[in-house]
């Protein structure tokens, strides 16, 4: 998508003011489209999976449903900390599946406008951001917003 296409799309994807579910990785806020969110839980129990990907924590029962995690600090490449009180689990749908992200902390639901959002930078062919939606500008900070189908690699429309 060249940067006037992307620029379309974030100013289409924020015109009706969207909401997102903003959460904290290590010194920094990201967002998801707060309809994707199914809930948000305390860490809980996972139960790992054997030759899965690092990110891939494993899975847990959620009443009833085996729901895989993924642990975004992994996805990002950023450094592992030991999970605490601040912990959390946010279940998001992707498609028809159901799927975990451990994030460090939730912060807050943000109301973003086509005026408060822009195209996520270009930084080059080396750089992965074709899971970043946008950049949402509050005041003085910058939330990353994500695109959850791309983000855990399964396609929306997947079975």
């Amino acid at each position: 998508m060249n940067a006037l296409e992307n620029d379309r799309a974030i100013t289409t994807f924020t015109a009706d003011g969207r909401q997102f579910l903003t959460f904290r990785l290590a010194d920094e806020e990201y967002g998801v489209e707060i309809l994707r969110v199914q809930e948000i839980k305390g860490y809980s129990k996972i139960t790992p999976l054997p030759n899965t990907p690092p990110e891939i924590k494993g899975v847990m029962n959620l009443r009833g449903t085996v729901v895989p995690i993924i642990d975004l600090r992994v996805r990002f490449g950023l450094r592992e900390t030991e999970y605490n009180r601040f912990t959390v689990i946010i279940v998001v749908t992707v498609g028809t599946k159901i799927v975990g992200l451990v994030v460090d902390a939730v912060s807050d639901v943000l109301n973003v406008t086509s005026q408060d959002a822009v195209a996520a930078p270009d930084l080059g062919s080396g750089v992965d951001t074709s899971f970043i939606t946008g950049i949402a500008r509050t005041g003085e900070r910058l939330i990353t917003l994500l695109n959850v189908d791309r983000l855990v690699g399964f396609s929306a429309t997947a079975a």
